[in-house]
């Protein structure tokens, strides 16, 4: 930098949970929450919110905030379109592609449960933090000063599901 005589130029791009069509089986912690949602062995779901977003428009993100000088100084959250309960995910699936969602639960699981399970189960205990709590972002910023037009949760989600069943990661 000193040589060229610049000063360094950052913008910062935060992902909430990344979702969307995957290039190999590796599962992502995403992708495994999906699965185990859909394949039937998560019996009860939790009142957990996910900030979603697509991988393709993470990368369109992080070019936009590089190439323009607006984005110098900036945070952008990549958050597809506000944030969607585990609940409201099943349902959604159930909705566009029923054949996926055969196993899945719809039954809540109650956060007293999780508490009391979480004082003697590692699983419990690490998603205690996230249940019951409702973020509030936006990806305004992002779409206002980059111009940035992510895809729907809906399409990220769909995504996801289809490259599980390609990868064989759920058996349908």
């Amino acid at each position: 930098m000193k040589n060229e005589g610049g000063a360094l130029e950052l913008s910062v791009v935060n992902p909430m949970g990344i979702f969307g069509p995957s290039l190999s089986p590796e599962l992502s912690s995403g992708f495994e929450l999906l699965k185990k949602l859909l394949d039937g062995s998560m019996k009860a779901i939790p009142d957990i919110r996910l900030g979603i977003v697509d991988v393709r428009d993470v990368a369109e993100l992080h070019i936009l905030a590089m190439e323009s000088p607006e984005a110098k100084g900036q945070r952008f959250l990549a958050l597809s379109g506000g944030t969607m309960s585990l609940m409201e995910i099943v349902k959604l699936l159930k909705e566009k592609m029923p054949y996926v969602t055969e196993k899945a639960s719809t039954k809540s699981l109650p956060t007293f449960i999780i508490r009391i399970t979480a004082l003697f189960n590692d699983q419990a205990k690490a998603i205690l933090p996230l249940v019951g709590v409702y973020r509030n972002a936006s990806n305004e910023k992002a779409k206002t000063i980059l111009g940035w037009k992510p895809r729907s949760n809906e399409e990220a989600i769909t995504a996801t599901v289809i490259s599980l069943i390609k990868w064989k990661s759920l058996k349908i």
